[in-house]
This record gives C-alpha cells, structure tokens and sequence, in this order.
C-alpha cells in the first residue's frame, strides 16, 4: 500500500482546530454535547417558517458576532463569513502560530463552502426589490463572493501566501484540508489555515432541499443516519477550522502536535447531479486512493466519519462503499454519523467533523449516531448507536460527498514523532 516515493513528502501534522456549530461556540462545547448524544435541532429563527416543510433546522445559536470581532467588522461580513472567522481564530489561537514578515508568505488559506454569502445575496435582492438600487450595501459584493471568507481571513492574520476557495458542495470542507495538505506535504507552503464555513439558512435554499425531496419532515429524533426508517437530512450551519503544518516547522516551534493528516482522495462520480454513484462506486475509490497516499491498509482503521446525511440513497451507498474497500474489516470497524446532532452543515461539514476525528483519537472516543432506533436489513454495519464508547482509535477515515458528484476522503493518524 506504501505510495511510491513517500519519502520525499512532508509530513503534515495538525496543531489547531477550531469549531463553532449548533451545539457550540467552541471546539470544547461542540464536543462536550457531542460526547452527551445533544441533538441541534430548533426551530426556524434566521427565516419564517412560512411554508417550508423541514422539521427544523441546525442553526447557530445565541451567536452574536459583534462580540467576537466587533460591530464594524461583523456588519461588512455575511455570516457565513462570520462564522469562518471565529472558528480560524480559535483554531490560530490553539496552534499558537504567529505570523510574521519571515513566514506569511509560506502560509496559505484553503476554505470551503457550498454557496458562500447566500444570506446577502437574498437580502440584498429584497432591499434592491423593496427600496431601490441606491440602498444596496456598498459591501454587498464582498459578502456575496464565495472566497471572501478567505480573503478577511488573509487580512485578520496578515497572510500572504496562497488563498483559495473550495466549492465541491458538501466534499468542499475534506477538499480544502486535502488541497492545503497537498501543498505542505509537497514543500509549497510550511502552514496554512484550512476548513469549511457555511449558512444556507434562507428560504430559497431550504426550499430547493425540500423540493428535491431532501429533507426530513421531523421536528425531532431526526435527522436518523442509516437508521430504517431514515426520512431525510435536517440543513445546519457552522465552521470548522484547522492549523496544519509541516511536521519540522511545528516541532521547531514547539507546538503541541494533535494529530496527523496522512492521507486524501478525491474523485468523482459522472454518474447523476445529485445522486450517488451505484453500490459508492465514486465513494470506494476516494477511499482507496486516501488510503493508498497514506500508505495504509484497510485493516488498520479503527473509525470512520461517516458522510451519513439520514437519506435513504447517501447512507445505503456510503455503507456499501466502506464494505468495499474494508472488506471483512468492515464489520470491526465503528462508523458513526455526527450529523444526527449538528446538521448537514454543506460545505464545512466534512471541516467540522475532521475536528471531531482529531478528538476522538486524542480521547480515545468513538461519537455517536443519535435517533438510531431501528437497523436497516441493507445498512448493517456498527454505527455507535445513541451512545459514545470508549475504543481505541489510532487512525480514522472522514467521508464527504457532494452534489455534483463530489468525494473527498481524508485519513487522520494518531501523531507518533
């Protein structure tokens, strides 16, 4: 399984991650209501509830942005990039990297999301509808576009490396770590702040999930990841953030190392728009090939983030691709779905649970599938029912998959230096 000429990479480790979801404005407070089985599901507050047929929604809550970056700041960003915002601060705090005139420019962004600042887009729409052109925000386009989450986060830290925007849909988040860490373990860049962020919350586009037949009409014990009676995925919103670095520029520094990114794939279906490929044919190749760049074989992962949005299609094709490429092994393997508490978050969502990977190696902790009431015959795999469990975890799989056919799969290592 050892990639040819492995040697010659880098090898990239994490040294800061930051979060804020519908369970928390932290990575602590995420992970505590993780841990406890909290679902994130409330009711609509960012749009009237009007006609829209989802159950509820996975919205930020109690968030005010004013207080973390101050109320010029936070009135010129759209929340998606608000959001982006504080979780990179938290994720530079922990990492404990400063940014300099020696390394900025050997520092990158990588920053994924499904639609960017769609909240603006459909406000701005209103105001130039109801009051005319002359009240559109003269900041309007900055908040719209969906790279400028990185951009503000370019200028909050002083970077001048490469900044870039991912927008594989709900892949995009496991696309931008994988793209950052392609460039540090190639010797491109010593560092860089990488994740997703994303707040779809309005009404055309909870509409269009509901019209695509996407959504689960429940107000609660949902959404129920491979459960048999799955209905649908409820839409979140949040960020996720890493610090990664090259392993020498870390230990040099002497920062506390985390975990290790060792491997990434990313492939694609074309196969249908929004449907998964048969059997996760697209979804089994991402993983090999993640797999094949860590120079790993599938017995030794001991967890796999699951994709698991609560659709009938998505969690019936991701179980077949695990089973696929794990093989036996499959069945000793622990899969667990995160989304039953925060949400489908889009674009950041393979972000956030990449957090979560790094915390379930560093707590030896296997999260939760909530609302898993009833097995599905075709869906028979350990999918950590109702209830974290203490286990060993050394290495684990993050699957995420996105319209358009998408997938991007990473593989996160216990660090040994």
């Amino acid at each position: 399984m050892q990639e040819k000429s492995q040697r010659n990479y880098r090898r990239v480790v994490i040294t800061g991650t930051g979060l804020i979801t519908a369970l928390g404005h932290t990575v602590n407070e995420t992970w505590s209501a993780i841990l406890n089985g909290q679902p994130g599901i409330g009711d609509f507050t960012l749009i009237e509830r009007g006609d829209h047929t989802s159950g509820g929604v996975c919205e930020v809550k109690n968030f005010d942005p004013i207080l973390v970056i101050g109320k010029k700041d936070a009135r010129r960003r759209d929340r998606f990039q608000q959001l982006a915002t504080v979780a990179g601060f938290e994720a530079m705090q922990e990492s404990g990297l400063e940014i300099t005139d020696e390394n900025r420019e050997r520092v990158g962004i990588y920053i994924g999301t499904g639609v960017g600042g769609i909240r603006t887009l459909v406000e701005q729409e209103h105001v130039r509808q109801e009051q005319g052109t002359r009240r559109l925000s003269p900041f309007a386009i900055a908040m719209i576009m969906p790279n400028g989450a990185a951009g503000l986060m370019a200028i909050d830290h002083g970077i001048h490396g490469p900044s870039n925007t991912i927008a594989t849909a709900c892949a995009a988040g496991n696309d931008a770590i994988g793209h950052a860490f392609k460039a540090i373990r190639a010797g491109e860049l010593d560092a860089a702040i990488c994740g997703g962020s994303e707040s779809i919350i309005t009404s055309v586009a909870i509409g269009g999930f509901e019209k695509a037949g996407a959504t689960s009409p429940r107000s609660s014990n949902t959404p129920r990841p491979f459960d048999l009676n799955r209905d649908g995925l409820i839409a979140g919103e949040g960020a996720g953030m890493l610090v990664m670095e090259d392993l020498e520029s870390a230990k040099k520094r002497g920062a506390a190392i985390l975990a290790e990114l060792v491997g990434y794939g990313q492939t694609t279906d074309a196969f249908h728009i929004t449907a998964p490929a048969e059997g996760g044919a697209g979804a089994a190749r991402a993983i090999k090939l993640a797999l094949r760049v860590a120079g790993m074989d599938p017995s030794e992962v001991d967890y796999v983030s699951a994709h698991g949005t609560g659709t009938a299609l998505n969690d019936l094709n991701e179980t077949q691709a695990i089973k696929t490429v794990l093989g036996d092994h499959a069945y000793r393997v622990a899969v667990s779905s995160t989304k039953s508490m925060t949400g489908h978050v889009m674009g950041a969502t393979g972000a956030i649970e990449t957090v979560f990977c790094i915390l379930a190696i560093r707590d030896q902790v296997l999260p939760p599938t909530i609302n898993y009431d009833t097995p599905d015959p075709e869906c028979d795999l350990d999918y950590v029912p109702n209830v974290a469990r203490s286990a060993t975890v050394r290495v684990a799989l993050n699957n995420a998959f996105g319209f358009g056919g998408h997938n991007g799969v990473l593989v996160i290592k216990e660090f040994k230096g």
